[in-house]
């Protein structure tokens, strides 16, 4: 680009307000009396991975509701990204975004939410095989919500299924490490960032940032931890028939209500880590049953994790 084109103009005069802006904030913040929020630059895909390196996806879906099983995606983002060995981000290899047009409209309080119109679905469909081919490759796929998003994700796209997940929210330990919440705006507001919210898109560059980041209270980066977590097992511990007096202790200890209409038990349950189940059966012997009994568990990994098999 000429030094005289106006267009290298415009991008010295942006490169020079941006400096500008960043030492007025530095400003402020010295005083002590202001906290200021950057605001997230979307990733650009431009790595090639090499072999030996991993794959992982960040995933984010807008539907039409809350019911996993009955509502429909509009909206399907993803940002591919390479991996180290020792679980460090090395680049972004690739983007995709479609969106969907439900079978029905969608309704005005969804797209209050999500800022997704009917005008913008109309006619739009995202290719199966399209998605297929972004993924097929995967090590890792995560979510911040995976619970939610695996679940329209696998009843979508096959290739989700047999995939390893993890979750960014419920994974990380993140009131522990001092967080007051596991929201992705809080998470990077404490990072002093900030972002546009709830488009697909915005979330999974958000997310992907997010797991750049250094804990607070750890030599590690959020990625790291995260797999290093999502790669031991997990057991589900059931308290059938807990004396309903004791919910409250149940409850409080981290144990969710489930009315068995999914066909899972009716009752109180929590997971854990293998390396806390014994622990855990002692308190529900001796503080809820008061006496030895046989309780239900159920193991999981990663390829069943946040699915409706787990």
């Amino acid at each position: 680009m000429p030094a005289g084109d106006p267009a290298h103009s415009n991008v010295r005069k942006r490169t020079m307000q941006s400096k500008d802006n960043e030492a007025l904030a530095k400003q402020l913040e010295a005083t002590g009396q202001y906290r200021v929020l950057r605001r997230i630059a979307p990733h650009i895909a431009d790595f090639s991975p090499e072999s030996g390196m991993k794959i992982g996806i960040v995933l984010d879906v807008e539907t039409t509701g809350l019911d996993t099983a009955r509502d429909e995606v509009i909206e399907l983002a993803m940002i591919k990204f390479a991996y180290s060995a020792d679980d460090q981000i090395l680049g972004v290899v690739d983007t995709f975004q479609a969106l969907q047009e439900p079978s029905s409209p969608i309704a005005p309080e969804i797209t209050a939410l999500t800022r997704i119109t009917n005008e913008m679905v109309a006619d739009q469909a995202i290719d199966p095989l399209v998605v297929d081919r972004f993924a097929a490759d995967a090590n890792i796929v995560i979510a911040h919500n995976a619970s939610f998003d695996r679940r329209f994700a696998e009843r979508f796209w096959p290739v989700f299924v047999h995939k390893p997940w993890a979750c960014s929210s419920s994974g990380i330990t993140w009131k522990e490490l001092g967080f007051a919440s596991a929201k992705l705006e809080h998470l990077l507001a404490a990072s002093g960032l900030f972002y546009d919210a709830h488009r697909a898109v915005d979330d999974c560059h958000a997310l992907l940032t997010l797991l750049t980041r250094d804990l607070s209270r750890s030599s590690t980066t959020v990625l790291a931890d995260l797999l290093e977590r999502a790669r031991r097992k997990t057991v589900r511990v059931w308290a059938q028939g807990s004396p309903f007096e004791l919910k409250g202790i149940l409850k409080s200890r981290g144990y969710h209500w489930n009315d068995g209409t999914d066909g899972r038990p009716k009752s109180w349950y929590r997971d854990v880590g293998e390396e806390r189940l014994e622990s855990e059966l002692r308190f529900l012997k001796s503080e809820i049953y008061q006496l030895e009994i046989h309780i239900l568990r159920q193991e999981f990994t990663a390829v069943d994790r946040y699915s409706c098999r787990g």
